[in-house]
Parts: C-alpha cells; sequence; structure tokens
C-alpha cells in the first residue's frame, strides 16, 4: 500500500501542474481578448451613424473612419437597403462624437493604389451636433473610374495627331506651301518671285520697277532744277525779294510825308478853332494842306500798285482820305 502511495503521488502532482497550466492559458486567452476588444472600444459608449451610397466597394468591416487623419470611428457592419442602397453602420466614440456636426460631409476615395477611406469633413464647427443613429450620404470619389474616360480621350488624341500627319492632311499641303514659298524666296528673284507667283512676272516686274526708278529719278532732276530757278527769281541780286524790299523802303519814306503832312493838317485845325475870326486864311490853308496830303496819297497809291505788280502774292490794299 505504501508503495502505491508513493507512485500515485507524483502523478497527481504531474495531473495538478496541467491542470493549473490549463486554467492559467485559459485565463491568459480570455485576458487578451478582453483587453483587445477593450482597445477595439468594444466597452467603450458609442452613437451610431449610417452612411448610405449607391455601393460599398472598398468598405469593409473594422474599417477607421478618420477626421484630420485620427480615427474617430469604425465600420462596425454593412448592409443593404430596401431600396438598393448600401447602409455603411459606422460606431462612434461618444469623446469623438463633437468632432460630428450636422453639416457635416462623408466622402470614400478610392484610390488606384492601396485600400479606400472614409473621411469626415466639418466645415462649421458651431453647427449642432450630429445625433445618433442619424443617416448620411456618402460622396464617393473613385480614381479607377476615370481611367477609361482617359483612354478614351487618349484615343481621341492619338487619332487627330494621326489625322494631323496624314499626307493629305491640311498641315502637310501647308508644309508644302512654305517649303515652296521658301524655294522661291531662295531664288534669283527673292521675295519679288514670290510676289509676282512664277520667275516670268518676277522678271517684267522687276523691269518694270526699274523703268518707274529712271522715271521717279528724272523727275527728282528736273524737281531740283525749278527749286533752283525758283530761289534764283525769288531770292537772287534781281529777284523779286529785292524789288520789294526797294519799294518797302520808298513806302517807308512816303508814309513819313504822309505823316508829316497830317500833323500840319492837325496844327492848322488846332489854330483854326483858336482864331474864329480868320477863317478864309485858315479855310485856304487848310485847301493847301488837303492837296499836299492828296498828293502824298498818290504816290502812295501808285508805290502800292508797283509793288502789287511786282510781288507774287498780291494783297487787297485801300487807303480812305481823311
Amino acid at each position: 500500500m505504501t508503495e502505491q502511495t508513493n507512485e500515485t503521488a507524483p502523478v497527481r502532482n504531474a495531473e495538478f501542474k496541467a491542470a493549473m497550466l490549463l486554467v492559467l492559458m485559459v485565463v491568459l486567452v480570455l485576458g487578451s481578448a478582453l483587453y483587445l476588444m477593450y482597445a477595439r472600444g468594444a466597452f467603450e459608449s458609442t452613437q451610431t451613424l449610417v452612411l448610405q451610397a449607391d455601393d460599398s466597394e472598398g468598405v469593409v468591416v473594422g474599417m477607421d473612419v478618420t477626421f484630420a487623419g485620427f480615427p474617430i470611428g469604425r465600420v462596425r457592419r454593412i448592409e443593404l437597403s430596401k431600396e438598393g442602397k448600401a447602409h455603411v453602420l459606422v460606431d462612434v466614440p461618444r469623446k469623438d462624437a463633437h468632432w460630428l456636426r450636422s453639416s457635416s460631409i462623408f466622402t470614400l476615395e478610392r484610390a488606384i493604389v492601396g485600400g479606400a477611406k472614409l473621411r469626415a469633413f466639418s466645415g462649421i464647427p458651431t453647427d449642432p451636433p450630429l445625433e445618433d443613429g442619424a443617416t448620411r450620404s456618402l460622396l464617393v470619389g473613385d480614381a479607377a473610374a476615370e481611367i477609361p474616360r482617359l483612354l478614351a480621350s487618349a484615343r481621341g488624341l492619338l487619332q487627330n495627331l494621326n489625322d494631323l500627319t496624314a499626307e493629305n492632311s491640311a498641315l502637310a499641303a501647308s508644309l508644302a506651301n512654305v517649303q515652296g514659298v521658301t524655294g522661291k524666296l531662295n531664288g534669283p528673284y527673292g521675295a519679288m518671285g514670290v510676289i509676282a507667283g512664277d520667275d516670268k512676272n518676277a522678271q517684267q516686274l522687276v523691269e518694270r520697277a526699274n523703268k518707274l526708278l529712271v522715271t521717279v529719278n528724272a523727275l527728282a532732276v528736273k524737281a531740283d532744277s525749278l527749286i533752283g530757278h525758283a530761289d534764283e527769281r525769288v531770292f537772287g541780286q534781281q529777284g523779286v525779294m529785292t524789288d520789294a524790299q526797294a519799294t518797302i523802303v520808298q513806302l517807308n519814306g512816303l508814309l513819313a510825308d504822309a505823316r508829316n503832312s497830317l500833323k500840319k493838317m492837325d496844327a492848322v485845325l488846332v489854330e483854326a478853332q483858336a482864331v474864329a475870326s480868320n477863317t478864309k486864311e485858315a479855310t485856304a490853308d487848310l485847301g493847301t494842306l488837303r492837296g499836299e496830303v492828296e498828293s502824298s496819297l498818290r504816290r502812295v497809291e501808285q508805290l502800292v500798285n508797283e509793288i502789287n505788280r511786282k510781288w507774287p502774292f498780291k494783297r487787297d490794299t485801300e487807303i480812305k482820305l481823311p
């Protein structure tokens, strides 16, 4: 009996240790699960947000909803509504719910490379907070959806390039015309050949231009000769200007004589007013002076007529007797 007891004791000890080890492992597993659930917010107070979209492609359960780059919610479930819309149920912790407002916008961004991203944007932080269970539309931006449109645009662009570079295209005709114009410019007649159209017309045009230049030169020589004669006739020693200057000197002398006569007449008039008794004498003197004035004025008139005859630019001069 003693030997049997001694043999069963180590076995029981091993069984006990194994049981304790098993219990410890179960406790560790449960603790890890509880900690993981706590870390994932399983025991945190949350509110529900429903995001509605045409399809939920790229959205997976457990996906984060970010605000300014920080996760503020997590996708709990994805379901199909009666209207055929995809409903994405998001759990938002109460401590982060204040970032979401009634005017917030939610977007689903599908990139060509990488997974999709759920993002929230709140433009007016003073708006009322988002209520629990609210349903909001999910704006979807799919970069991959633009690829067919880009391919179609690229195909059209390549077709346009092919049309432009074809042999019978307008661009080829324009290049041929430019090449022809360049050849004419490099030809013997240069730009004149481009204007005329061919070498024959260009040669005729050059001959006509040379004749026109000869005629213009002859006209220029004649014009120079006429200008020289005109200078000699007007400004020469015996020209019109010299005669005009002499006539002007004579006219100045006659005008001085007329001025003196008028002064004498003024003196006589003063004497006539002062001496009323000697009216006959004053009248005789006044008649004599009047004759002198008329003689001076006649000489002035003759001199003016002579100036008008000699001077090429005639003026109408009128002299009134007093």
